[in-house]
């Protein structure tokens, strides 16, 4: 047989749906012979296996030559969790990098977040710290091994990524885990918080039993051009199931002795999950957050997806005015206590074509005088700054909008206040006020927000629902300088107008 046509096949194991051939092109003659032959015998098996799959021939039928072929076709899901049993926080296990420098300070945030008896996991600090007398409500503390072996060259960064990538091998190895049903790790660093529930809703989507590496990049162009736009950013935390940290553990330390000049620990992670040809599978509400100022904008106009995680806690001011960023956390954490899926959710509508209404659902709510289309409004507003100081809004890896286009514009923000639920109209009723010494439109002091909890917003059972931001409607107002908002699925038909 001519050269470009050898099919080498190893014990007669083939496990793909077709057979391509790779040959090099030369100019030299080739006998036309063999090519004929074995085309036809390509012809040969085609229409075999088409009269065997639908049952015309016997099995006996069966040529030696693919009587010993073992012939594999699977097919499975890749976006969805099959298993009967849906993903739930027993089933994952967190990673926490933190150092004992800042654990006083940093453990205020694991604390809005973490549920002592239904969550499962270790922070691995560098050095031992004081126990205190709530430490109860955190997650067990772990000593990172000794990394001095592994090499470290990049001229400004820190060494300390070593022993924070090698979070996932220390956790598996420390098998305080390996008898329970774990379906997923999640690393994440101290000054990052969770949704829980949201975490969990989005790992629904996946079959844990495959190689899944899940996260999202940076806000910052510059940062993702630097590091990689296929790269799951740490600090905004990422998930990897089960079976693929397992094989990264195998492979882990040799793989970062490979990487010494690499910055961080999440691109030495991405490095690793190359050498094992896996791809970064991207979730948007997984927030790496670098940017500096006011993230008002972010969270106003938070994309058609589940607020997985906030990252810099520390970096930018707090998501709620004149509150520390740990209470400031805490605050934006009440209302996921009625419905979390529905956190800071946008819902656009307007007022008799003359405000626009925006709802970021138990965050804040804006009245901007005139019409602001939709497509500007879901547009997150630069309140917030750049990474990099020198870069301007076009330093961004995703689209934004000015504040406002004229000075009569500028919205009037309407922060969350309270959460109760009304049994009677089982709808949540979340207050937003406003404490600014001006004018609002109408002289509106207040907006009341109705809206029914709906766990099953992005999921519900095992089918996973098409994205779609929520619809607002302004309700005829009952008292004097509030606004009733009534939020909530579309119906038929139903689209922004204004």
């Amino acid at each position: 047989m001519a050269r470009d046509h050898q099919v080498k096949v190893q014990d007669h194991q083939v496990t793909a749906d077709s057979l391509i051939f790779y040959q090099q092109q030369c100019p030299t003659k080739r006998s036309r012979t063999p090519r004929t032959a074995f085309l036809f015998f390509l012809l040969f098996l085609s229409i075999f296996y088409i009269f065997h799959s639908q049952n015309i021939l016997p099995t006996s039928s069966l040529p030696h030559i693919l009587s010993s072929t073992h012939i594999t076709i699977t097919t499975s899901s890749n976006t969805l969790n099959t298993t009967s049993q849906p993903t739930d926080l027993q089933h994952i296990v967190f990673g926490i990098a933190a150092a004992a420098g800042l654990w006083d300070k940093r453990k205020a945030y694991l604390k809005s977040w973490w549920r002592p008896h239904e969550m499962l996991g270790f922070v691995w600090l560098d050095d031992p710290v004081d126990t205190a007398t709530d430490d109860h409500l955190l997650p067990p503390i772990r000593i990172s091994s000794d990394t001095s072996n592994f090499p470290y060259s990049h001229p400004t960064g820190d060494r300390s990524a070593i022993r924070i990538t090698r979070i996932v091998s220390e956790t598996l190895r420390s098998k305080a885990f390996e008898d329970l049903n774990i379906r997923w790790l999640v690393m994440c660093d101290d000054d990052t918080v969770f949704v829980p529930d949201n975490l969990v809703r989005v790992l629904n989507k996946y079959d844990h039993r495959q190689f899944y590496y899940i996260g999202s990049v940076s806000e910052s162009h510059l940062q993702n051009i630097y590091f990689s736009y296929n790269m799951a950013y740490g600090g905004g935390g990422f998930a990897i199931s089960y079976p693929l940290a397992v094989t990264l553990e195998r492979m882990q330390d040799q793989c970062v002795m490979k990487y010494p000049n690499l910055y961080g620990s999440d691109d030495r992670m991405h490095a690793c999950m190359a050498e094992l040809g896996v791809p970064l599978t991207r979730e948007p509400g997984f927030h790496q957050f670098d940017i500096y100022g006011d993230p008002f904008g972010l969270l106003a106009a938070h994309p058609v997806t589940p607020l997985v995680s906030l990252h810099h806690l520390d970096l930018f001011e707090p998501v709620f005015p004149n509150m520390t960023s740990a209470d400031a956390v805490n605050r934006l954490f009440e209302p996921t206590r009625f419905d979390s899926a529905a956190i800071a959710q946008q819902s656009i509508c307007y007022v008799e074509g003359k405000w626009t209404v925006s709802v970021s659902w138990g965050f804040a709510v804006q009245v901007i005088r005139g019409v602001v289309t939709p497509r500007e409004m879901e547009l997150p507003a630069r309140t917030f700054q750049n990474w990099y100081p020198s870069a301007d809004y076009k330093g961004f890896s995703f689209n934004t909008r000015a504040l406002f286009r004229q000075p009569c514009q500028k919205p009037f923000v309407y922060y969350f206040s309270t959460v109760q639920y009304d049994r009677d109209s089982e709808r949540t009723v979340t207050d937003y006020q406003c404490k600014w010494k001006m004018e609002s439109p109408e002289y509106i002091e207040r907006v009341v927000v109705y809206k029914k909890p709906d766990p099953s917003l992005w999921n519900k059972g095992y089918l996973i629902k098409a994205p779609r931001r929520n619809c607002c409607r302004v309700l005829p107002s009952t008292e004097k300088g509030t606004m009733e908002v009534d939020v909530g699925l579309c119906v038929n038909g139903e689209f922004v107008e204004a």
